[in-house]
């Protein structure tokens, strides 16, 4: 029997999603091997525990997160998950990737992954990266070519909802405002350690544009907590950043809360985001993630951060 999480919908489209979601990139072998069985039984434990919202990209594994994806969840009735691939990204022969944000690069794209996740269709699609390219020619290809490919899908019923996936804000404000994005995806920019992308985030509740944050463990940090070798945003965490980290630590510690507990909940308290995109590399971690999601914490921990100086002023906090 499947669990039930809250749900919530995409924008102003017709789709609604798990506010739990499931990224892929780690059963891509990301951080280390793994089989396609390992993937597939995590794949389908996600879905077990009542996650209905799959995150999946060509990079992850340069495919291998789409084909473990859509072998898991063949047998899965289709209107029962929402499925979110990317573009922008295309696989060559030898396993290396080829950035292509044009207008047939984004179709291809979108073929190729059908065809990796063995599906005749995707829910969710966004602009992957656009940034990796020099900033100004990733920014100008995809907003003049891959954005006004994916709002003809979308017209045309092909996908459900268009937007971007990016590790900054800043471009995607811009989308926001010279395009017409359904959702965002934003890896690391409003965390308990972060919260840059306020004004962002403001905007999108306006426009009604859906917010679905990936990164909230901020690469590596709000789960190892201030450690040496510690990880932000990929690469070894900066004095400052440790310095609030161990001060964020002391104030959960005194309520019996372990840091990444205490970081997914945060993560979610704005009434911008939809979502969370939170990584599992095997069954059990996909279970870590499910009773984080329920795990009551007491208010007055929330005040005592608050009071410290620890959140920006604007930054709501859970209830």
């Amino acid at each position: 029997m499947t669990e039930t999480l809250p749900t919530a919908q995409v924008g102003n489209t017709a789709l609604a999603v798990s506010q739990l979601g499931m990224g892929t990139a780690p059963i891509a072998n990301l951080y280390g091997g793994v089989t396609d069985a390992q993937a597939i039984e995590t794949v389908q434990r996600s879905f077990e525990l009542g996650i209905r919202y799959f995150d999946t990209a060509p990079l992850y594994g340069a495919g291998v997160a789409e084909r473990r994806v859509g072998e898991a969840l063949k047998g899965i009735p289709r209107d029962q998950f929402v499925l979110q691939t990317k573009v922008g990204r295309l696989v060559q022969p030898d396993g290396s990737i080829r950035f292509d944000y044009s207008r047939d690069g984004v179709r291809r794209c979108l073929d190729e992954s059908l065809e990796r996740l063995q599906m005749d269709r995707v829910d969710i699609l966004l602009v992957h990266d656009p940034d990796s390219l020099k900033e100004e020619e990733g920014y100008r290809q995809a907003l003049a070519e891959a954005f006004p490919a994916l709002i003809e899908m979308r017209e045309q019923g092909v996908i459900g909802a268009l937007g971007a996936g990016m590790n900054q804000w800043q471009m995607e404000y811009e989308f926001a405002k010279h395009s017409d994005p359904n959702i965002f995806l934003l890896a690391g920019r409003y965390t308990l350690l972060e919260q840059t992308s306020l004004e962002f985030l403001d905007y999108c509740q306006k426009r009604q544009i859906s917010v679905v944050l990936g990164g909230v463990y901020n690469s590596g940090i709000l789960v190892t907590g201030p450690t040496a070798g510690a990880k932000f945003n990929y690469r070894e965490a900066p004095e400052p950043i440790l310095e609030k980290a161990r001060q964020i630590k002391a104030i959960t510690d005194r309520y019996g809360v372990p840091l990444h507990v205490a970081a997914q909940r945060f993560a979610r308290s704005h009434p911008a985001i939809t979502g969370l995109i939170i990584g599992s590399v095997k069954p059990s971690e996909a279970d870590d993630n499910r009773a984080i999601w329920d795990a009551e914490i007491p208010t007055q921990m929330w005040a005592d951060i608050r009071a410290a100086g620890l959140v920006e002023e604007g930054a709501p906090m859970p209830e």
